[in-house]
């Protein structure tokens, strides 16, 4: 795994072979932080990744300089593989959480600037997913929530969407929570 920008730039952490997530590619990931570094201020960017997978998304999060970065992952070996990650770069700005997504969910009432969730392709909720994290508002005003998934997904009929961008076989819909004009 190899960290794209910021402080950890080209850093390159081994993932061991018992892993099983399906790490977002560096091109799909390098694209999508391209189109994010043109809508946020890093170092103000409290920011979620939700099914975190080996951490590539939320490590990157914090070399680019987010201050807070909460990840949630349930497997024991990915989360034990983040913990490390974390130690290894000194990332005291990560806050790893080894629990199911849909729990966290519902007991989480912080909001966050940035939300990314990539949950398993074969996942049989994950359609649910969007909609779960609208309805818990937990995007702040100006905040953006972007759902990784496959082609066999359409979320822009759900509120707050804003675009589709493809990468390939990857599929990044984003939803933005514009700030309110008096």
């Amino acid at each position: 795994m190899r960290i794209i920008s910021g402080k950890y730039k080209s850093r390159r952490i081994p993932v061991p072979a018992n892993l099983k997530a399906r790490p977002t590619t560096d091109f799909a990931r390098e694209s999508l932080f391209n189109v994010l570094n043109n809508l946020i201020e890093w170092e103000e960017t409290t920011a979620l990744d939700l099914f975190s997978g080996t951490g590539s998304v939320a490590l990157e999060l914090v070399s680019r300089g987010c201050p807070y970065v909460v990840n949630v992952e349930m497997n024991a070996n990915h989360y034990n593989f983040i913990c490390k990650a974390k130690e290894l770069l000194g990332a005291k700005e990560l806050f790893p959480i080894r629990g199911d997504v849909f729990k966290y969910l519902q007991s989480v009432h912080q909001q966050f600037d940035l939300i990314f969730a990539d949950p398993p392709y074969d996942l049989p909720e994950l359609g649910t997913v969007p909609l779960l994290v609208l309805e818990k508002n937990l995007l702040k005003e100006g905040g953006i929530f972007v759902m990784e998934h496959s082609k066999e997904y359409n979320f822009s009929h759900l509120p707050l969407f804003k675009e589709e961008r493809k990468y390939g076989s990857v599929h990044f819909t984003f939803f933005e929570k514009r700030e309110e004009r008096p």
